[in-house]
């Protein structure tokens, strides 16, 4: 079985080459510990969300879907980006809703440096990280070490 992943990331990070979410979709890891460790996951789409407040979430999810997309991740930037990114809840209701997609909050697991760091901010509780994304949350310390 196969499974056709979108990725959209923060436009703060146009640069990135994707290589830790690329890792993390590879070893099923992170918000891709969503899947079987046998099933195949293929890349289709890989976008930014456009800049804040996210002018790409409007369009880039059809774009995907023509490729296929069975999945659409928001990448782990924005929820450990600083700040988080206000709009992720947005994206995911308005990306569920209107293309009637499911969306997963994560795609590499949150590198331990950046997870402790954000322990120690009040924000981190109160924007209610843990709920959007409780399975990113759980990941093994070694693993989001090794995403340092």
């Amino acid at each position: 079985m196969s499974r056709k992943i979108g990725i959209i990331i923060c436009s703060r990070y146009l640069n990135c080459g994707g290589g830790k979410c690329l890792r993390a979709m590879r070893e099923h890891v992170g918000g891709f510990a969503v899947y079987p460790q046998g099933e195949h996951l293929e890349l289709v789409g890989y976008a930014n969300c456009g800049g804040c407040p996210g002018g790409n979430i409007e369009y880039v999810p059809a774009e995907m879907i023509k490729n296929g997309v069975e999945v659409i991740h928001l990448a782990t930037g924005m929820i450990v980006g600083y700040p988080p990114c206000p709009n992720i809840r947005r994206f995911k209701e308005f990306i569920e809703k209107i293309y009637q997609i499911p969306v997963v909050v994560g795609t590499h697991p949150i590198p331990l440096k950046y997870m402790q760091a954000h322990e120690k901010l009040s924000f981190w509780e109160s924007a209610g990280m843990k709920q959007l994304c409780p399975e990113m949350m759980l990941e093994n310390r070694a693993i989001m070490e090794s995403f340092n």
